[in-house]
């Protein structure tokens, strides 16, 4: 069982219009909603590769009880999430059907107490003392009143459970949390260039694995994957731009990259995995999802190049 963390869930509200025009009104052509946040949409598409997944974190308010609805409809997915006195967040995405842009909006989240904070790491501990859990992902951002350190005291467990952890974050969240040495670290190039200050792809991520981390991934867009671990470096290019929306590509690369850590997967198809994962979730209509026909014709087109160390 790999198990998600997403201490920000959100309800994900997904509307397209036929052109997005500041100052204007607009006729909503479609709209799709997802439990959300980023470790759910990592859950759903680990999921729906047949991996069975527990998610955690916090839900409250009728939009965290809408949030559940739907997790209640995925199969292999397992709720594991803590009830908090505030409400859920909401994301809105508007999808601009003529350029395939995407503008997003995201509220702030709930403000979780002390108590509510020293519930969910008892259930969190309680989760990694399981026989059978193999992976935890830690995924986006802290709502008000969570601790700036909560992600490097959460691989801290991990670690001492011999339990293998994934962190995607950002800013001091991640900067603090690459010190806890998680066994990969899954930064985008904005992100990668906050934490070290180097816009340069391969120094940053060799700045990034100085601070702590095991394995670095970093995310640079249509252009793929940049991996430095302790096997190697590779860099995981897809076979060409896909058009669509880029919501929760991330999030399935990250899918990928755990699918292929607990399969004992070498690093190269692991890349190979989540560069396709990324490229069919760009494809598909909502984060959490992925065009299975673009992955299977993706997958073996992407071209992975490197050396072993």
């Amino acid at each position: 069982m790999i198990v998600t963390v997403t201490l920000n869930a959100a309800l994900d509200i997904t509307y397209k219009v036929p052109s997005l025009t500041p100052h204007a009104s607009h006729r909503v052509t479609e709209v799709t909603e997802r439990a959300g946040g980023k470790g759910l949409n990592v859950a759903r598409v680990l999921a729906a590769l047949g991996h069975e997944v527990t998610v955690t974190g916090f839900a409250g308010g009728d939009t965290g009880r809408t949030l559940r609805d739907h997790l209640a409809r995925v199969p292999g997915v397992t709720d594991g999430l803590r009830p908090v006195a505030g409400a859920t967040r909401r994301t809105l995405a508007v999808v601009d059907a003529r350029t395939g842009d995407t503008t997003q909006l995201n509220e702030p989240g709930p403000t979780v107490s002390p108590a509510e904070w020293a519930g969910f790491l008892s259930s969190y501990e309680e989760l990694l003392s399981g026989d059978d859990v193999t992976a935890v992902a830690l995924c986006g951002s802290l709502p008000p009143g969570v601790p700036v350190g909560a992600y490097a005291l959460l691989i801290r467990a991990a670690r001492a459970a011999a339990v293998p952890v994934l962190l995607d974050t950002s800013g001091e969240p991640l900067r603090r949390g690459v010190a806890a040495r998680p066994d990969i670290v899954k930064p985008n190039a904005d992100e990668l260039a906050e934490l070290t200050g180097a816009h340069e792809p391969a120094q940053a991520t060799r700045d990034a694995r100085r601070r702590g981390a095991h394995a670095v991934v970093a995310s640079l867009g249509a252009e793929g994957l940049l991996a430095l671990t302790p096997e190697g470096t590779w860099r995981a290019t897809p076979p060409g731009r896909v058009r669509g929306n880029p919501t929760g590509a991330g999030d399935s690369a990250v899918a990928g990259l755990l699918s292929g850590l607990v399969r004992h997967l070498p690093w190269p198809d692991r890349l190979s995995r989540a560069v396709a994962l990324s490229a069919a979730t760009v494809a598909a209509p909502a984060a959490g999802e992925f065009d299975a026909a673009v992955y299977e014709d993706v997958l073996p087109k992407v071209t992975v190049t490197g050396k072993v160390f």
